[in-house]
């Protein structure tokens, strides 16, 4: 018995050391709510644990906490995070921290989609490998379409289109069934900046507080006067599409896929509207990184690859609506809800006038300001009816500021056309 009580001892005193060694740290700033990082640890993390033996440390952070946290462990030589979450624009300014993935990235043999390899590069090195994909989407319950505007194709509408079809709406039912996430946590700014700026202006800065910026703010005017008043305290449509509340409604995936889900037969999910410089569309991509003072860059490639899957890629899209950055996953036929939100994204994806942006990085700690200026304009304009012209002036004003400031290079699309 002591001969036994001496192993045990012996291994609980090894025990700790042991896991400690297959350990790794991953910080991210994506699924950082509660509910979605709950759901990641049980349902994918826990499963690479389980198969390798390698626990992972998940760590929730927010954008310019991810840059202070890697550049001060980058700095000092050494630090606990091994791989890292991030959006393109998390990584900007900050590459020199992250080890160069190109031979990994080249071992991969991953079909990755077209668009999420077109920006990996940075410094003329891979620093991060595509993990997620998201965007944001429109959505109509099938009782609007009664309503669209003559000549007009749901597939193909124009913002004076979607004006139309939500006049037709009210005219005929006599309620405004248009709804926008306009409430203090909604994502108003993203509609904003990545939506009918480029749309309008081909770009989400550099035409702020100019003609074409000013055109666009009158033409939301008028769309605002017909779409629904709780549309200034919603944080997500999802409830307001069940209700009936709303029949046509723009968000987040992840922030829809509950009424898609809940009533696959009643919604339609149809590509964002057209304007005059094109079709405007904000695209989020979740890239993976290993930073170049980890000891346990090996463990690290593991979990890359594991998460690469397509056993995994399909989980993360059912499980977060985040979409596949591989080709070919592939759903259960008979337009499950899942197969639905893939397809109507991907049609999306496949419009010849597509405008993609990317939300703005390298901001650091001032990240928040960005979403201010475009917040605080959307509440002097829209919701206070003040001349577009005035406004724009200040806000424009506070607009370079921060970027002369900072020092940061202008999002896509605007890098390129500048």
């Amino acid at each position: 018995m002591k001969k036994i009580a001496g192993i045990l001892i012996k291994i609980l005193i090894l025990l700790p050391f042991g896991l400690s060694a297959t350990r790794i740290y991953f910080l991210s700033t994506q699924l950082v709510p509660v509910e979605e990082s709950e759901w990641f640890r049980r349902n994918v993390l826990s499963e690479f644990e389980s198969r390798y033996g390698v626990k992972t440390v998940f760590i929730g952070t927010g954008y310019g906490e991810f840059q202070d946290r890697i550049i001060s462990e980058f700095k000092s030589g050494r630090g606990k995070i091994d791989l890292t979450a991030g959006l393109s624009s998390d990584y900007e300014g900050i590459s020199q921290a992250f080890l160069s993935l190109n031979d990994f990235f080249s071992s991969l043999g991953v079909d990755f989609v077209p668009s999420a390899t077109k920006y990996i590069k940075m410094d003329g090195r891979i620093i991060y490998v595509p993990w997620l994909q998201t965007t944001y989407i429109f959505v109509c319950n099938k009782k609007a379409l009664r309503y669209l505007p003559d000549g007009a194709r749901i597939d193909d509408l124009s913002y004076e289109d979607l004006l139309n079809w939500s006049k037709n709406i009210e005219d005929a039912t006599g309620r405004k069934l248009f709804g926008l996430p306009a409430g203090p946590r909604g994502l108003i700014h993203r509609f904003i900046h990545g939506y009918l700026y480029p749309s309008f202006t081909g770009a989400q800065i550099i035409h702020f507080d100019d003609s074409l910026g000013v055109k666009m703010w009158l033409f939301f005017q008028k769309l605002w006067a017909h779409t629904n008043p709780g549309s200034s305290v919603w944080e997500k449509m999802d409830t307001p599409l069940l209700s009936e509340e709303v029949w046509i409604a723009w968000d987040h995936i992840s922030r829809l896929k509950n009424a898609i889900i809940e009533r696959p037969d009643q919604f339609v999910i149809f590509p964002a509207p057209r304007g005059p410089a094109g079709r405007g569309i904000l695209q989020v991509l979740v890239g993976l990184g290993i930073t170049s003072y980890s000891d346990r860059k090996a463990e690290a490639m593991k979990l890359i690859k594991f998460l690469l899957s397509r056993e995994i890629q399909k989980r993360m899209l059912e499980g977060t609506g985040f979409m596949p950055v591989i080709s070919n996953v592939k759903f259960e036929e008979g337009g499950s809800p899942t197969a639905l939100i893939y397809a109507g994204v991907s049609d999306q994806s496949r419009k010849s006038d597509l405008i993609v942006s990317f939300i703005p990085g390298g901001l650091g700690q001032r990240s928040g300001e960005f979403t201010k200026i475009y917040r605080d304009t959307f509440r002097e304009v829209i919701l206070k009816q003040k001349n577009p012209s005035r406004v724009l002036k200040i806000y424009g004003k506070r607009l370079k500021e921060l970027y002369r400031e900072t020092g940061a290079r202008l999002p896509y699309p605007d890098y390129e056309i500048r």
